[in-house]
Protein backbone atom coordinates (compact mmCIF):
# COMPACT_ATOMS: atom_id res chain seq x y z
CA UNK A 1 0.00 0.00 0.00
CA UNK A 2 1.47 3.14 -0.85
CA UNK A 3 1.51 6.34 1.49
CA UNK A 4 -1.55 8.09 -0.21
CA UNK A 5 -3.63 5.08 0.06
CA UNK A 6 -2.47 4.01 3.76
CA UNK A 7 -3.49 7.82 4.30
CA UNK A 8 -6.49 7.33 2.59
CA UNK A 9 -7.40 4.61 4.62
CA UNK A 10 -6.92 6.47 7.98
CA UNK A 11 -8.90 9.07 7.02
CA UNK A 12 -11.97 6.82 5.89
CA UNK A 13 -11.69 5.56 9.50
CA UNK A 14 -12.20 8.80 10.85
CA UNK A 15 -15.56 9.32 9.94
CA UNK A 16 -16.94 6.94 13.02
CA UNK A 17 -15.03 9.35 15.54
CA UNK A 18 -15.45 12.56 16.59
CA UNK A 19 -14.70 16.17 14.90
CA UNK A 20 -11.15 16.75 13.80
CA UNK A 21 -11.18 19.48 16.53
CA UNK A 22 -10.88 17.47 19.62
CA UNK A 23 -8.39 14.91 17.74
CA UNK A 24 -6.39 17.86 16.96
CA UNK A 25 -6.75 20.24 20.28
CA UNK A 26 -3.79 19.47 22.92
CA UNK A 27 -1.79 17.46 20.32
CA UNK A 28 1.62 18.09 20.39
CA UNK A 29 2.98 19.01 17.17
CA UNK A 30 5.54 16.18 17.38
CA UNK A 31 2.70 13.91 18.28
CA UNK A 32 0.88 15.00 15.18
CA UNK A 33 3.83 14.61 12.69
CA UNK A 34 4.22 10.98 14.48
CA UNK A 35 0.65 9.86 13.58
CA UNK A 36 1.43 10.94 10.09
CA UNK A 37 4.37 8.97 9.91
CA UNK A 38 2.69 5.94 11.22
CA UNK A 39 -0.14 6.63 8.32
CA UNK A 40 2.56 6.90 5.95
CA UNK A 41 4.42 3.67 6.83
CA UNK A 42 1.01 2.04 7.55
CA UNK A 43 2.36 -1.08 5.24
CA UNK A 44 5.32 -1.81 7.64
CA UNK A 45 4.35 -2.68 10.79
CA UNK A 46 6.56 -2.42 12.91
CA UNK A 47 7.75 0.76 12.04
CA UNK A 48 3.53 2.32 11.64
CA UNK A 49 3.88 0.44 15.71
CA UNK A 50 6.89 2.53 16.54
CA UNK A 51 5.64 5.41 15.56
CA UNK A 52 1.78 5.37 17.23
CA UNK A 53 3.58 4.20 20.38
CA UNK A 54 6.08 7.36 20.21
CA UNK A 55 2.89 9.55 19.59
CA UNK A 56 1.40 8.05 22.25
CA UNK A 57 3.69 8.10 24.38
CA UNK A 58 4.11 12.35 24.08
CA UNK A 59 0.51 12.15 24.07
CA UNK A 60 -1.28 9.34 26.00
CA UNK A 61 -4.31 10.39 26.91
CA UNK A 62 -5.15 12.03 23.89
CA UNK A 63 -8.17 10.71 21.48
CA UNK A 64 -5.91 11.34 18.40
CA UNK A 65 -3.16 8.76 19.65
CA UNK A 66 -5.63 6.18 20.75
CA UNK A 67 -7.48 6.26 17.99
CA UNK A 68 -4.98 5.76 15.81
CA UNK A 69 -3.32 2.93 17.43
CA UNK A 70 -6.92 1.37 17.82
CA UNK A 71 -7.34 1.48 13.94
CA UNK A 72 -4.00 0.30 13.54
CA UNK A 73 -4.75 -3.10 15.58
CA UNK A 74 -8.29 -2.96 13.82
CA UNK A 75 -7.10 -2.60 10.05
CA UNK A 76 -4.38 -5.08 11.47
CA UNK A 77 -6.44 -7.82 12.47
CA UNK A 78 -5.28 -7.73 15.91
CA UNK A 79 -8.66 -7.47 17.04
CA UNK A 80 -7.95 -8.19 20.86
CA UNK A 81 -5.49 -5.62 21.33
CA UNK A 82 -7.75 -2.97 19.02
CA UNK A 83 -10.37 -3.94 21.91
CA UNK A 84 -8.11 -2.81 24.52
CA UNK A 85 -7.68 0.43 23.15
CA UNK A 86 -11.69 0.85 22.90
CA UNK A 87 -11.56 0.27 26.65
CA UNK A 88 -8.87 2.73 26.75
CA UNK A 89 -10.56 4.96 24.95
CA UNK A 90 -13.84 4.71 27.04
CA UNK A 91 -12.64 5.33 30.42
CA UNK A 92 -10.35 8.17 28.28
CA UNK A 93 -14.21 9.52 27.57
CA UNK A 94 -15.32 8.48 31.11
CA UNK A 95 -12.94 10.83 32.43
CA UNK A 96 -13.12 13.97 30.25
CA UNK A 97 -17.12 13.77 30.23
CA UNK A 98 -18.00 13.18 34.30
CA UNK A 99 -19.31 9.73 33.29
CA UNK A 100 -18.90 6.68 35.99
CA UNK A 101 -15.46 4.76 34.97
CA UNK A 102 -17.64 1.19 34.17
CA UNK A 103 -19.84 1.51 31.11
CA UNK A 104 -22.05 -0.40 32.97
CA UNK A 105 -23.19 2.40 34.93
CA UNK A 106 -23.47 5.17 32.81
CA UNK A 107 -27.27 6.38 32.34
CA UNK A 108 -28.67 8.27 29.95
CA UNK A 109 -28.96 11.57 31.71
CA UNK A 110 -25.32 11.54 32.37
CA UNK A 111 -24.57 13.56 29.05
CA UNK A 112 -25.79 14.75 25.98
CA UNK A 113 -25.93 11.24 24.28
CA UNK A 114 -28.98 12.33 21.82
CA UNK A 115 -27.03 15.40 20.85
CA UNK A 116 -24.39 14.00 17.82
CA UNK A 117 -23.17 17.06 17.76
CA UNK A 118 -21.40 17.07 21.34
CA UNK A 119 -18.21 15.49 20.59
CA UNK A 120 -17.74 14.37 24.35
CA UNK A 121 -20.46 12.08 24.46
CA UNK A 122 -19.76 10.96 20.72
CA UNK A 123 -16.33 9.68 21.54
CA UNK A 124 -18.07 7.59 24.43
CA UNK A 125 -20.66 6.19 21.86
CA UNK A 126 -18.26 5.25 19.21
CA UNK A 127 -16.14 4.05 21.63
CA UNK A 128 -18.30 1.48 23.38
CA UNK A 129 -19.35 0.73 19.69
CA UNK A 130 -16.04 -0.39 18.55
CA UNK A 131 -15.89 -1.96 22.18
CA UNK A 132 -18.94 -3.91 21.16
CA UNK A 133 -17.97 -4.54 17.96
CA UNK A 134 -14.67 -6.35 18.70
CA UNK A 135 -16.36 -8.22 21.43
CA UNK A 136 -18.69 -9.79 19.17
CA UNK A 137 -15.86 -10.64 16.57
CA UNK A 138 -13.60 -12.25 19.64
CA UNK A 139 -16.36 -14.41 20.15
CA UNK A 140 -18.04 -12.57 23.55
CA UNK A 141 -21.24 -12.13 22.48
CA UNK A 142 -22.61 -11.58 26.23
CA UNK A 143 -20.70 -8.57 26.41
CA UNK A 144 -21.10 -7.55 22.63
CA UNK A 145 -24.96 -7.86 23.61
CA UNK A 146 -24.72 -5.81 27.11
CA UNK A 147 -22.26 -3.06 25.10
CA UNK A 148 -24.91 -2.87 22.02
CA UNK A 149 -28.12 -2.85 24.64
CA UNK A 150 -26.17 0.19 26.53
CA UNK A 151 -25.58 1.73 22.98
CA UNK A 152 -29.41 1.71 22.36
CA UNK A 153 -29.95 3.02 25.93
CA UNK A 154 -28.33 5.82 25.75
CA UNK A 155 -28.56 6.95 22.31
CA UNK A 156 -32.83 5.44 21.67
CA UNK A 157 -32.63 7.65 18.26
CA UNK A 158 -29.76 5.24 17.11
CA UNK A 159 -27.41 7.57 15.66
CA UNK A 160 -24.11 5.66 16.20
CA UNK A 161 -25.82 2.56 14.75
CA UNK A 162 -25.82 -0.17 17.13
CA UNK A 163 -29.32 -1.85 16.12
CA UNK A 164 -26.61 -2.63 12.78
CA UNK A 165 -24.28 -4.51 15.40
CA UNK A 166 -27.49 -5.80 17.09
CA UNK A 167 -28.66 -7.53 13.80
CA UNK A 168 -25.70 -8.71 13.41
CA UNK A 169 -24.95 -10.75 16.96
CA UNK A 170 -28.90 -11.96 16.22
CA UNK A 171 -28.26 -13.54 13.04
CA UNK A 172 -24.62 -15.05 14.76
CA UNK A 173 -26.68 -16.41 17.23
CA UNK A 174 -29.00 -18.04 14.79
CA UNK A 175 -26.16 -19.24 12.92
CA UNK A 176 -24.53 -21.33 15.92
CA UNK A 177 -28.68 -22.28 16.49
CA UNK A 178 -28.18 -24.25 12.92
Amino acid sequence: MTGDAAMQTVEMATQDFPAAAILGKGLPEEAERLLRAAAMSYDQDDLALKYLMEARLLAPTHPATLIGLYRFYFYKGRLAEARGIAETCLTRAAIDNSLPLNWRDVAPQDAAFGDYDAVGPRFFMFSLKGYAYLSMRLGDLDESAAAINKLLELDPADKVGAKVLLEVLERRGLEDVD
